[in-house]
C-alpha cells in the first residue's frame, strides 16, 4: 500500500459555540450526516470535560522496523483509559437525560467512559458487561459509582439485556458505537490529532463496532489514509466491507471485551466504505506481542488495542518508503500491570 495524495487541510471552522448551544436547545439530537462541521462543534462542547491527549514521535528502529519513525497519539490517557470518554459526554450534553438516567452496554470501555461522564455530571447510571469483560474495567465502573450489571458471554447478550432495561425503566440509552452522538464524539480525536500532526500520511486504528474509526474517518474525509486493523478472531469490519454490508461475525480471542462485537454499527459503514482506505486481520499472537514492545520499548501498558501497532511489527501493513506513519493507542484499561503484587 502506499500513501494516497494529500490534500490541504483548511481550517477547523463549524458554528460557534452559542451557535451549537441553541441547536441543542431546540433539537437536542443531531440530525444529518456526521460532517466536520458537526464534530469541530460537538469538540467545542465537550473540550471542558476531556482531556488533550499527546502524540509523541518514536524512532521506529527501536520497533525493529527501520530507520523510519512512528507517531504514536496517546489516548490511552484519556479520562477513564480509553478514547470512550469522549463519546460518553457527547451524548449526555447532546441528549435530554431523562430521571431515570441513563443505560450503556459495553464490552468494558464504553461502560467506564459512561460510568466516568455521569458520575461528572451528577447523572445515574446502569452499566451492562458480559462476563469476559476484565476485572479492571469492573473496577473502574464501580470506583465512578455506576450500578453495574454482568450479564451474558458477550457483547451483544449484554447489550440485549440493557435494551430490556431501557424498555422497562425510559432511561437514555447510551450506544457504544451506533450513536450519531457517540461518533461525533469520537471523531474529535481526529480533529485533534490532526491539529497537533498535520504532516501525517497514515493513521492505523483498532477497530471494534467503528464507533471510533468512523468518526476519525468523518472527520479527515479522504484527506489521509485511514487503516482498520482487527484481530482475525474478531473480524467485524473486515468482514461487513467484504460483504458490502455490516454482517454478523465472530466475536473472539484476546480482544473479545474490546475489539469484539458481533457486527459493525449501520452508522459509520457507509463512513467506512468511503474514508477507510483498508481493513487489515492480525493475529492475537502478533497483538499480544505489540502490548510488550509497547512496554519493552516506551513503558506503556496498553490493551488489545495495541492490534494498530501489531499491523505494522507483524508486516500486515507495510508502508511506502518515506510514508509518514501514526498508530492511536486507544486504551489502557488493562490488569497488566498491578503495583502491588
Amino acid at each position: 500500500m502506499t500513501a494516497i495524495e494529500r490534500q490541504p487541510v483548511g481550517p477547523r471552522g463549524g458554528p460557534t459555540a452559542s451557535c451549537w448551544n441553541e441547536t441543542i436547545a431546540s433539537e437536542r439530537e443531531i440530525g444529518g450526516e456526521i460532517t466536520r462541521e458537526h464534530i469541530a462543534a460537538t469538540e467545542m462542547l465537550i473540550r471542558p470535560h476531556i482531556r488533550r491527549t499527546p502524540a509523541i514521535e518514536v524512532d521506529a528502529a527501536d520497533f525493529g522496523l527501520g530507520a523510519s519513525a512512528i507517531c504514536f497519539k496517546l489516548e490511552l490517557m484519556q479520562h477513564s483509559g480509553s478514547f470512550k470518554v469522549r463519546g460518553a459526554f457527547a451524548n449526555l450534553l447532546m441528549r435530554k437525560v431523562p430521571p431515570a438516567g441513563v443505560i450503556a452496554a459495553s464490552g468494558g470501555n464504553h461502560g467506564v467512559a459512561v460510568a466516568f461522564a455521569a458520575m461528572r455530571l451528577g447523572v445515574k447510571a446502569a452499566i451492562f458487561v458480559p462476563k469476559v469483560t476484565s476485572s479492571a474495567k469492573l473496577d473502574r465502573i464501580r470506583a465512578y459509582g455506576g450500578e453495574l450489571v454482568v450479564t451474558g458471554a458477550v457483547y451483544a447478550d449484554a447489550l440485549a439485556a440493557s435494551e430490556a432495561r431501557v424498555a422497562e425503566t425510559r432511561a437514555l440509552a447510551v450506544h457504544a458505537y451506533d450513536q450519531r452522538e457517540t461518533l461525533l464524539g469520537q471523531g474529535s480525536v481526529g480533529l485533534e490529532f490532526e491539529a497537533d500532526r498535520p504532516e501525517i500520511d497514515t493513521l492505523l486504528v483498532a477497530t471494534g463496532g467503528g464507533g471510533l474509526i468512523g468518526g476519525i474517518a468523518a472527520w479527515y474525509a479522504g484527506r489521509i489514509q485511514i487503516i482498520s486493523v482487527e484481530p482475525e478472531l474478531a473480524p467485524t469490519l473486515h468482514d461487513a466491507l467484504k460483504a458490502g454490508h455490516p454482517i454478523d461475525a465472530p466475536a473472539g480471542g484476546i480482544a473479545a471485551d474490546s475489539l469484539a462485537p458481533r457486527r459493525v454499527g449501520s452508522l459509520m459503514f457507509p463512513i467506512a466504505q468511503r474514508h477507510v482506505a483498508a481493513a487489515v486481520l492480525v493475529e492475537d499472537a502478533a497483538i499480544r506481542d505489540a502490548q510488550r514492545r509497547l512496554w519493552d520499548v516506551l513503558r506503556i501498558a496498553t490493551e488489545p488495542g495495541a492490534a494498530a501497532l501489531a499491523a505494522l511489527l507483524s508486516g500486515r501493513y507495510r508502508p511506502a518508503k518515506a510514508e509518514r506513519v501514526a498508530v492511536l493507542l486507544c486504551g489502557a484499561n488493562t490488569t497488566a500491570v498491578d503495583f502491588d503484587r
